[in-house]
């Protein structure tokens, strides 16, 4: 398969929105080799497939962040259309709605990266658990340490005996 649809290439376009993983519309229609307008018009054709947890539109606060995280360059290149955002139950009905070769393929390879990336999630959840561990450990070997610091300071504070010669003088 070309670099185009390698895992890595299509988890790099998987993004965050609403809480949910979504691709775009613009990003979903260069991997199939096909415009965003026929993407976007096939869609419409069979707006049935696509309910709101499979696929929506952007909001202009949605696009506004998307430019500023320069995942868009800008709103110009959508030339007044709102792009879609596809969940992965949506990008799995797209090849469906599609209906070519190239549209099962590039589904498989994106079907793929979604779990990879689920995989790539649960193995950070496992690190953040060791993690969380190692500092509830370290925190009370810290504690022992802090505790002989504020033991010190306390000290500091006690009169001192005069260092030094004594002399006859006052």
């Amino acid at each position: 398969m070309s670099d185009l649809i390698k895992s890595e290439n299509i988890i790099s376009q998987i993004y965050y929105i609403r809480g949910v993983k979504v691709m775009l519309d613009f990003h979903l229609a260069a991997l199939y080799d096909v415009e965003t307008r026929v993407l976007k018009q096939q869609v419409k054709r069979n707006i049935d497939r696509f309910p709101e947890d499979f696929m929506f539109e952007l909001t202009e606060s949605e696009i506004e962040n998307l430019v500023s995280q320069n995942v868009i360059p800008s709103k110009s290149k959508f030339g007044g259309a709102k792009p879609f955002a596809f969940t992965e139950q949506g990008v799995a009905m797209l090849s469906g709605v599609l209906r070519s070769e190239k549209a099962i393929k590039v589904n498989i390879a994106i079907m793929r990266a979604f779990v990879r990336m689920r995989e790539l999630i649960g193995q950070n959840k496992e690190l953040k658990k060791k993690l969380d561990k190692m500092e509830n450990k370290y925190d009370q070997q810290f504690r022992v340490v802090f505790e002989a610091i504020r033991q010190l300071i306390e000290k500091k504070n006690e009169p001192r005996n005069p260092v030094g010669f004594k002399t006859g003088r006052k």
